[in-house]
């Protein structure tokens, strides 16, 4: 042999294993010539496509700040907001009970069994009894909802016999001529003399204070009044400050203590978090100065600003949820649903299996050659489609700079992930045709549906013991990991989404990683849900190469 041929020999290029690159190219050409493959790919561009529009529109109107305690809404129509009504004592579903209007100061009481029955003055009556009046209020309205005696109207003489002993009156805010300019009454109003109450009844009485007009606060007011208040350099265990007044409670009507909820809907507490601060919110810290919990007083930065936190919340939880979403948990599964059951049950159906294996090849590197050329097409066309994601969502994303460059390691992360679940899901699904050339497919159909449910579940909580016997339960894992990795404070704003009321959707799609060993390191779970995945690919080309190297090729 000559120097060139020797040289030839020696090349890395003459060392490879040449039926392994035909086999593989042989796939990569099948697949690339199915019909089905460019439908599958293409559906996952347009839904790619769909969620960047859905993205653009969202960052194009921007984010409207909302009401995230709820006390600017009106619910009586009376052009007095929920917190002005608060403030002065009065309800939001009473019309009639508003800032400024007179209220009512009780006075006194005839209970069942009191001996002394009379009493008399100028009140506001309720209750029933025998009234000698000097005068009557007849235009007296009281609250909305109360049985008010109407005056205006033709009053009845009432029936003969002696009343509360021969007869009583039905029916609350009625009254009836008893003689001697006598009145029988049973309800409220407002009149100046001497009442008699008889034995097992009840009557009460008091004042109204003036009216006094009380200019409406706009319903403006009362959004993004009580933004966060923390110190994110020297970050301290207590913070926040009721910028709005509604934990503290200053300047507030001595009535207003009938609001005994807070804006979450629990107990009013002022020391809700129990560190002996009133109206303050503390942050709690792990070793590495991340905010891991936050728990905040009654009302206490109750309604941020939400253009403040909801645009980078808002961008990082779009970039979680399609990562998880739409390629792990879709095109991981339907990916190889289409292209990897048939990489032999294919070539069985048309006949052309006999003649590939009567080359000098091994069945076991048969199937994983023909894996290989598989995830040539499918890797490549994840990775590129989780590179122009990356480029086009860190150009739209909020930051000062042109493009955020740490977005790129995320998307990266979830190509990986995806490429993972694919491997995995391809041995399984092609060992299952093996199994089964018949029928494999339903089972197929069935785990993927399995794992679409143990995916969401896996999004709902990674901590739940059955979501982990899931394929895309350790690629989720992944996910997660490198969120935490290259946004290490994703986990405090997740803690200031769910302890302020902010709707970004971050505290849905992404939680801290589960199998660190209690270590908190997302380096140990990236290891371990790669080890994980790894073990289950091999076990199942292990399957496939037992069951396909003693089946008989007809």
């Amino acid at each position: 042999m000559d120097k060139k041929g020797l040289s030839l020999k020696e090349s890395v290029w003459s060392q490879l294993d040449r039926k392994a690159g035909a086999i593989i190219e042989l796939t990569i050409r099948q697949l690339r010539h199915r019909l089905s493959t460019w439908v599958v790919l293409g559906v996952g561009v347009l839904i790619m496509l769909l969620l960047l529009a859905f993205y653009v529109d969202s960052v194009r109107d921007g984010f409207e700040s909302i009401d995230n305690d709820g006390d600017s809404v009106d619910e009586d129509e009376d052009g007095y907001p929920l917190g002005q009504e608060i403030k002065y004592g009065h309800s939001d579903f009473d019309s009639s009970q508003y800032p400024g209007v007179g209220k009512y100061i009780p006075i006194g009481e005839i209970d069942d069994n009191d001996l002394l029955r009379n009493t008399s003055g100028n009140y506001s009556w309720f209750g029933q009894g025998i009234l000698d009046p000097v005068w009557i209020n007849m235009n007296y309205t009281g609250n909305e909802w109360d049985p008010i005696i109407n005056w205006q109207d033709e009053i009845n003489t009432c029936p003969e016999g002696e009343a509360f002993i021969d007869w009583a009156l039905v029916e609350y805010g009625s009254a009836c001529v008893y003689g001697n300019g006598e009145y029988v009454f049973k309800g409220e109003f407002q009149a100046s003399g001497s009442v008699e109450v008889p034995m097992d009844y009840y009557l009460a009485w008091g004042i109204y204070t003036d009216s006094f007009y009380v200019e409406p606060d706009p319903i403006s007011m009362y959004i993004d009044e009580d933004d966060i208040n923390w110190d994110d350099i020297l970050l301290q265990s207590s913070q926040g400050f009721d910028d709005d007044g509604d934990c503290t409670r200053e300047n507030w009507s001595e009535d207003s203590n009938w609001i005994y909820v807070d804006d979450e809907g629990e107990a009013f507490d002022n020391d809700k978090n129990g560190n002996g601060i009133i109206c303050d919110v503390q942050w709690i810290l792990d070793g590495d100065g991340n905010v891991i919990e936050i728990n905040k007083d009654s009302n206490v930065d109750e309604d941020p600003i939400d253009q403040k936190f909801m645009g980078e919340s808002s961008h990082r939880t779009f970039i979680i949820g399609v990562g998880k979403m739409a390629f792990v948990i879709l095109l991981g599964l339907f990916l190889p649903l289409f292209l990897s059951l048939g990489l032999i049950r294919d070539e069985t159906e048309n006949g052309t299996l006999h003649y590939l294996l009567s080359k000098p090849i091994h069945r076991g590197e048969f199937i994983i050659y023909r894996l290989l050329g598989y995830l040539s097409v499918t890797g490549t066309y994840i990775l590129f489609l989780s590179l122009f994601m990356g480029l086009f969502s860190s150009l739209l994303g909020p930051g000062e700079s042109i493009i955020r460059l740490s977005d790129m390691p995320i998307w990266l992360g979830i190509g990986f992930a995806t490429i993972l679940v694919l491997c995995a899901y391809g041995a399984l699904f092609n060992t299952l045709a093996l199994i089964s050339p018949k029928y494999g497919i339903y089972v197929c159909i069935s785990i993927g549906v399995w794992e679409f449910v143990m995916g969401i579940l896996t999004i709902a909580n990674p901590n739940w013991t059955i979501s982990a016997i899931s394929i895309n339960h350790w690629a989720l894992q992944i996910i997660d990991s490198i969120v935490l990795i290259a946004w290490p404070d994703t986990l405090q704003l997740q803690q200031m989404s769910l302890a302020f009321n902010l709707e970004t959707g971050l505290d849905i799609f992404w939680k801290p990683p589960a199998h660190t060993l209690g270590t908190s390191n997302p380096l140990v779970s990236i290891f371990i849900s790669i080890i994980m995945l790894s073990l289950f690919t091999v076990s199942m080309l292990g399957i496939g190469q037992s069951i396909f190297k003693n089946r008989e090729i007809m």
